[in-house]
């Protein structure tokens, strides 16, 4: 299956034109549109007392179109209208529908109500009567299902700019746009249909991440296979007391399918990471010159959690560069080059994967995240900037590559924010890396596999759980493959 893919607004548009150019009329696509926001609705809802709040644009032709076949199935439908339509498309549509038409400011009450004010390409903040309803409908979001978007929501951001609608269901066309899958705008949008109304794929390099961006090439082993062959994984510990992070990050990493994993450890740190392994193997080091040493014939590497923001962490990121494996870089070994990231982005290479929060992001992309529109954007631009795979964490956490393939979780889970998390995603990608998976692909899938191990706990989950629940979500994988 092909991976599904977010569009922005242009990009959505272009999809229109050119199934018009290919010769499907534009009336048609938008009878499509409103049949599937019905059908949608007509599953969810028992007929009741509906109105239909309907745009001046293509989005309130929806709207005539849904209040019409619901009238037709014998619903109580009013529609409510903003304007008089002005497109083409819309003007056809309104002519057609036969019932009550209200003006926007009348006393508008309803058991039902449909958001076909306004669509995704929205440009500016809703005024007027249109802010007046959409906030008095707000109230009641269970009982609102939105057309395309809910209204005042620009559909490239999912950041509201002013007045924005709330809705139970949202039904959209073709393909997801931004604002359904970045926060806020993803939180108001309720659950989120995708109604195929018959465009043809979009040309895009931004995806829904999930298993049909990246089962395709996930490294399953063969019957030939031998520990080596499924990739060599060193992670480099933290002091005496801080070596827990490292030893969470080796365990995601061998749990997910790394054939051999080295916890590479300081001296210091030795017997109190002896007594924590067992299949993960042991190795000291002492000075940069020794880490390089032992990391010179390995796949991937993670450094990172729980390293210390100190001179040591930075020199240690430094000499694991200069040796061809694939690094993963969480954490300290990020915050230790906020002074001079152009350090860091002058060693790193384009399967190197930096995996920041928001702060840390910061600290690297100083007033990048500030200063774009959205987080797809602003990392987009780092992985620019770095020229290596960058994965923005969040509930929509962002994953780019500096060749601009992008991609954003939808799986999310709250149960995630707990201590350590961070660190098995870590070694979840090195794992992934260790094993010849592409890099971008690499952090997607883990991003993924992540969440479904959460959810597959759900309350009560602590960092220590999610190696063990891997097993589990990789066997559903398998099955499907």
């Amino acid at each position: 299956m092909a991976a599904k893919q977010i569009l922005t607004v242009a990009e959505m548009a272009a999809a229109d034109r050119a199934a018009v150019a290919a010769g499907t009329p534009a009336l048609e696509l938008m009878s499509r549109a409103g049949a599937a926001v019905v059908g949608a609705v007509v599953c969810r809802y028992p007929p009741c007392e509906t109105l239909v709040l309907c745009g001046p644009g293509d989005n309130g032709g929806d709207g005539y179109v849904i209040a019409r076949l619901l009238a037709d199935q014998g619903w109580p439908v009013r529609v409510a209208a903003a304007a008089p339509p002005r497109s083409a498309s819309a003007k056809a549509m309104a002519d057609q529908w036969a019932g009550v038409t209200l003006d926007l400011d009348a006393e508008l009450e309803a058991e039902l109500f449909i958001d076909a004010l306004f669509g995704a390409g929205l440009s500016g903040p809703l005024t007027g009567d249109a802010a007046r309803v959409i906030q008095q409908i707000n109230g009641s979001p269970e009982r609102v299902v939105a057309v395309d978007v809910p209204s005042g929501l620009p559909g490239d951001t999912g950041q509201p700019q002013g007045v924005c609608g709330r809705a139970a269901l949202t039904v959209t066309f073709h393909a997801r746009k931004p604002a359904h899958v970045l926060e806020p705008g993803r939180g108001r949008c309720g659950e989120v249909i995708v109604a195929d109304i018959g465009l043809a794929p979009s040309e895009t390099t931004l995806f829904e991440n999930g298993p049909d961006l990246w089962a395709a090439r996930f490294p399953w082993p063969t019957a030939a296979s031998h520990k080596h062959a499924r990739g060599r994984l060193v992670v480099v510990s933290g002091p005496a007391w801080s070596t827990g992070a490292a030893r969470l990050a080796a365990r995601g990493g061998l749990r997910i399918g790394a054939g051999v994993v080295t916890v590479l450890s300081p001296g210091e740190a030795l017997a109190t990471n002896a007594a924590h392994l067992e299949a993960i193997m042991l190795r000291p080091f002492e000075t940069e010159a020794e880490l390089e040493a032992l990391a010179t014939e390995v796949d991937a590497a993670v450094i990172g959690p729980a390293a210390g923001v100190s001179e040591t962490t930075l020199m240690n990121v430094l000499a694991l560069a200069r040796t061809g494996a694939a690094l993963v870089l969480d954490a300290d070994a990020i915050t230790v080059f906020q002074q001079d990231p152009e350090e860091l982005f002058s060693v790193l290479d384009r399967d190197d994967v930096l995996t920041p929060h928001p702060g840390e992001f910061d600290r690297l992309f100083p007033g990048v995240l500030a200063g774009e529109t959205d987080r797809i954007t602003a990392t987009r631009r780092a992985a620019e900037l770095a020229d290596a795979v960058v994965l923005l964490k969040g509930p929509d956490t962002v994953v780019a590559a500096p060749d601009g393939r992008a991609a954003v979780a939808l799986n999310g889970s709250p149960w995630l924010a707990t201590a350590g998390s961070g660190d098995v995603l870590a070694g979840f990608i090195g794992g992934l890396i260790a094993q010849g998976m592409d890099s971008f692909e690499a952090a997607c899938a883990a991003t993924w596999i992540h969440a479904e191990a959460a959810h597959a706990h759900g309350p009560g989950l602590i960092a220590e759980d999610l190696p063990g629940l891997t097993p589990g979500v990789l066997r559903t994988l398998y099955v499907a493959r």
